[in-house]
């Protein structure tokens, strides 16, 4: 049995409304993929016609937020007065593309403005009240957030107090107590009347853009889409709406910087998608501002100079291919440092890159399974860093309970970022250890996967995908469709990849649905008999032929598994010892086995022992290392227990089916040289009587034991002498004989059976 990582959810039965059949009808949308629309909450016509929006005049009024209009006539005074104005962003593709979209509609306003994006090492995320004195200082007399302020109470203070006025355009969590900003515009202002809640940093500048120029700039949605899926948000709604403009914008973009970054990048432009954006192009916007400035990310999106625009480009892929080796070294080190006696790993090292401890921690927390904090340690005695948790553990709720350990500390659910006294980690670690066990947090199960349908792999075809590619783009709140292949049979499994972490196998009747595994290959045994698998459908297109293909995000198998390892190459693979009962039927084919398994093993003498031995152990697995002489014993031993899984190693130490029993010729050979050389000494002479005769050993010494037992010859100390024959016998009135007949009979059937046909009279 092979337990499921994470807790699927199946889609309930559920026959559509005779409206809501109609619509889909009318918009040429099949009832399959209703069906997935309902799972996912849209339940009515109104919900599918928003769903399905694409018209931007749609859009919410910019000035149902809270204070647009205050900070929209104030900025406006400022253009107009020729007042210095600040944009004030952040380091991270949303905070890059925020401050584009704001400085490009100042500047077609006519303002005079500049902007600043805070260095994360240096001024850390947000207002800093040191660069907010510069500005005081430089005489600013406005400032616009852009993807940061709410949480600048300070800064913000000051600089309302010496005259320089602060619109806020954010959209983090709100703090109890907001800053006393000129305006504050945010999507959840608790005095707001705004209906989308989630935007991203970009998508409230946007709106702030388009009250300023009194239409929706749709110059600007190529980087609203840039920064709303580079930052996480819900793919729902109003960002659904402007991310899927955006990608079509992209498409014919005439932002230089944006179209050399695309072609860096070796994405092909005419088939660009949200993947592009969070795989391609998010994570070089995100690089510069880990590894140092991220100014040059807003450069990049705005200039009208192509050989800036390459060199800008060339400086981004650079940056990204500098920060995945720093990740992949720091990978390697944390997980050196791993502890899997804590329920969350706290990994603190002097020297690593802040920028990047959040990539690291995400990446532990999956090759762990469990939630990690790590942290790099700093001259002044501080530890700073990111956690990423699971869905079982909030995080934040975690850490808020222990919030006197940490001098900084912010963020959700999902990820944190924090900065403490390095000699606070100790208990750090150990309050975090109670924390979950006092709340009976189980972190070895994952959190919930939504499984959409249940479909047959024949049910897999291009014109699936392609209508389910209607429900894009994807993200959170979005997913790609999940579907679940009941009961299949994994067939052509192949380890792949160049550390072999990968795996390819085919499912369907046909064996032609390819399903592809990232990071499964440690559990290649486990695709050997059916299993059930859960993954997204996507196609793959090589050499102009496209083909549909599965992308693995879970497995399970709930029945009692079977493992052939009939192969000779997995018989040095160790078996736990403690849990798996190793059971031979000869001594002799123990010596086929690990050195770590041999002594743990058992050679068959009885059914009462064997039954004694498992009652007394709690044995999960049972390997069974040769043929037995009665394929009953099998079925007996697996009766006497509760077995999880079944591993068959098939060996003959004599090679009885592929030596057969000894042909007529060959025992007249034998006997003929037993009669003229009466006596033999077979301790030493059997590799010359092997030589002499032409049969292998180990027939031979069968066919030898064979003469002794109808007493042709006697053998003493070694010694083969005949005997004077007193009557004649057949060969077949010997138990030897006899016996060896019907192993060689079960080896037929054990070792030649497939591997399907052998699970099922296994699991039978």
């Amino acid at each position: 049995m092979k337990a499921a990582k994470f807790q699927w959810q199946l889609p309930e039965k559920q026959i559509l409304p005779t409206e809501y059949e109609e619509w889909l009808s009318a918009h040429q949308l099949s009832p399959f993929l209703g069906k997935i629309l309902w799972q996912r909450g849209y339940q009515t016509v109104a919900d599918l016609e928003s769903y399905f929006d694409n018209d931007l005049n749609n859009l919410p009024d910019p000035y149902l937020f809270f204070e647009m209009e205050k900070g929209v006539e104030r900025i406006k005074a400022a253009v107009l007065s020729g007042e210095k104005i600040m944009i004030y962003g952040d380091y991270d593709a949303d905070g890059i593309t925020s401050t584009t979209v704001m400085k490009e509609t100042l500047e077609l306003l006519g303002a005079d403005v500049n902007y600043f994006l805070p260095n994360r090492f240096k001024e850390g995320y947000g207002p800093n009240l040191a660069k907010y004195q510069e500005f005081v200082a430089a005489g600013y007399q406005l400032l616009i957030t852009v993807d940061n302020g709410v949480s600048g109470m300070e800064a913000i203070s000051y600089a309302q107090e010496n005259g320089l006025d602060v619109v806020v355009t954010d959209h983090h969590e709100l703090p109890a107590e907001l800053p006393p900003a000129y305006a504050i515009i945010h999507p959840r202002h608790p005095e707001g009347k705004y209906p989308f809640k989630d935007l991203a940093g970009v998508g409230v500048a946007f709106k702030v853009a388009t009250a300023l120029l009194e239409e929706v700039p749709a110059e600007f949605l190529d980087l609203v889409a840039i920064g709303t899926i580079a930052d996480l948000v819900s793919l729902t709604g109003e960002n659904r709406l402007l991310v899927k403009a955006g990608l079509k914008a992209i498409q014919q973009t005439e932002r230089i910087g944006l179209s050399a970054l695309i072609r860096k990048s070796g994405i092909e432009i005419s088939n660009f998608s949200e993947g592009d954006i969070g795989f391609g192009i998010g994570p070089r916007l995100n690089a510069i501002g880990r590894l140092g400035d991220a100014s040059p990310g807003v450069e990049l999106m705005s200039t009208f100079d192509e050989e800036e625009a390459d060199q800008l480009a060339e400086f981004l892929e650079e940056k990204n291919n500098q920060r995945k080796t720093i990740v992949e070294k720091m990978t390697a080190e944390a997980l050196a440092a791993v502890d899997p006696t804590n329920e969350i790993q706290l990994i603190a090292q002097a020297g690593w890159q802040e920028g990047v401890l959040g990539i690291v921690a995400g990446k532990i927390l999956q090759t762990t399974g469990k939630p990690a904090i790590l942290l790099t340690l700093k001259e002044d005695g501080t530890a700073k860093g990111s956690g990423r948790s699971v869905a079982q553990l909030n995080m934040f709720a975690m850490l808020d309970s222990m919030r006197e350990l940490f001098t900084h500390f912010g963020g959700h659910h999902a990820a944190v970022g924090l900065t403490l006294p390095a000699e606070n980690l100790g208990e750090l670690q150990e309050r975090m250890n109670d924390y979950i066990r006092s709340n009976n947090i189980d972190l070895a199960q994952g959190g919930p996967l939504q499984i959409d349908e249940i479909i047959q792999p024949e049910a897999a075809t291009i014109a699936l995908i392609n209508e389910l590619n209607t429900l894009a783009p994807f993200g959170t709140d979005n997913p790609i469709p999940t579907f679940l292949f009941k009961d299949v049979l994994p067939q052509n499994v192949k380890v792949i990849g160049a550390n072999q972490q990968h795996l390819k196998f085919a499912i369907g009747e046909a064996a032609d649905l390819d399903v592809l595994a990232f990071s499964f290959g440690p559990e290649a045994n486990e695709f050997s008999g059916p299993i059930d698998v859960a993954g997204q459908l996507n196609i793959n297109e090589w050499n102009g032929r496209k083909k549909p293909q599965v992308m693995l995000q879970d497995y399970q198998n709930e029945a009692l598994q079977f493992f052939d390892w009939r192969n000779k190459y997995r018989w040095q693979e160790v078996l736990a010892t403690e849990s798996t009962l190793i059971l031979a039927f000869q001594e002799a084919s123990l010596k086929i086995l690990p050195e770590a398994m041999k002594n743990a093993a058992v050679v068959y003498n009885n059914l009462a022992d064997i039954q004694k031995r498992i009652a007394k152990n709690n044995y999960q697995q049972l390997a069974f290392v040769d043929v037995p002489k009665d394929l009953t014993f099998i079925k007996e031993i697996l009766a006497a227990g509760s077995f999880s899984r079944i591993y068959f190693y098939g060996h003959s130490p004599d090679e009885a089916y592929l030596n057969g029993m000894g042909s007529r010729e060959q025992f007249g050979r034998l006997f003929k040289l037993v009669q003229q050389q009466e006596k033999i000494d077979v301790r030493f002479k059997l590799d010359q009587l092997v030589n002499y005769l032409k049969i292998p050993k180990s027939l031979l010494v069968f066919m030898i034991q064979v003469l002794s037992e109808l007493k042709f010859v006697t053998i003493e100390n070694g010694v083969l002498s005949k005997v004077a024959v007193t009557e004649n016998q057949p060969l077949t009135a010997s138990q030897l004989y006899q016996d060896r007949l019907q192993r060689i009979k079960n080896e037929e059937f054990l070792l030649l059976t497939d591997s399907e046909g052998l699970r099922k009279w296994l699991l039978s």
